[in-house]
């Protein structure tokens, strides 16, 4: 397409349409020769990211609520995106927890337990960089954690292989998590325990809850890796 079709297509200013296409071009989905535009085939993994996603809660849904059934507590799953979690999956049970939370509400990360699973699967400098980016959830901010106490928090993450928040997020709110894999072995996700801090204690929620939530975890990267590599058939002419 020219600019002018592009322009009219999407309804955009000549100037608007034009920076959009140098943009698009620069970071590689569009190309252009002779004044015309067409996609690269790089596009493709904005659809196949969207796909896998969908894949991702499909694998999880019948874990997470096998996950409620046994613990009797809320679970959910999260991404990260910036500094902040957001929620991607829920299966909830009726207790009185101080937090409303939907698909899509957001959480600075560093005061959840997913948040920390999700930052220490990062590289530590990286998982710095991206804390620095100001969070979206619309909470109050809070008061900086020193760079050197991230790094010593998301070390023990690390090793341990799961993350703690005891009323960090709000009064009466304690959390396990644990990562979800992908077919590479990259965690993709974290997923959580949710507890009320006045019912469950601390011990209660690492020795009892926590095995049942790493099983749940690891049965979701199982199935979400063999959905992965699944044969794709690719039509001709598609």
């Amino acid at each position: 397409m020219t600019l002018t079709q592009v322009a009219q297509a999407a309804g955009l200013a000549r100037p608007t349409a034009r920076r959009i296409l140098l943009t698009l071009e620069e970071i590689g989905y569009v190309r252009a020769s002779d004044g015309v535009h067409a996609l690269t085939p790089k596009v493709l993994e904005l659809g196949m990211a969207y796909v896998g996603s969908l894949g991702l809660w499909d694998m999880a849904r019948p874990h997470l609520e096998r996950l409620v059934q046994q613990t009797g507590e809320s679970s959910s799953m999260a991404q990260l995106d910036g500094s902040d979690i957001v929620y991607v999956a829920r299966v909830a049970v009726p207790k009185l927890i101080t937090l409303n939370v939907d698909i899509g509400t957001r959480f600075p990360a560093m005061v959840t337990s997913q948040g920390k699973v999700l930052l220490a699967a990062l590289p530590p400098e990286v998982a710095l960089h991206v804390l620095k980016e100001p969070s979206r959830s619309g909470l109050p901010e809070r008061k900086k954690i020193p760079d050197s106490r991230v790094l010593e928090i998301l070390a023990e993450v690390r090793e341990q292989g799961w993350a703690l928040a005891d009323e960090e997020l709000a009064p009466g709110v304690r959390s396990v998590s644990v990562g979800v894999t992908d077919l590479a072995g990259t965690v993709r996700a974290s997923m959580n325990v949710t507890v009320n801090a006045q019912e469950t204690s601390i011990d209660k929620l690492v020795k009892e809850h926590l095995p049942q939530l790493r099983a749940a975890a690891e049965a979701t990267s199982e199935d979400w890796s063999r959905w992965q590599s699944r044969p794709v058939k690719v039509e001709h002419g598609q």
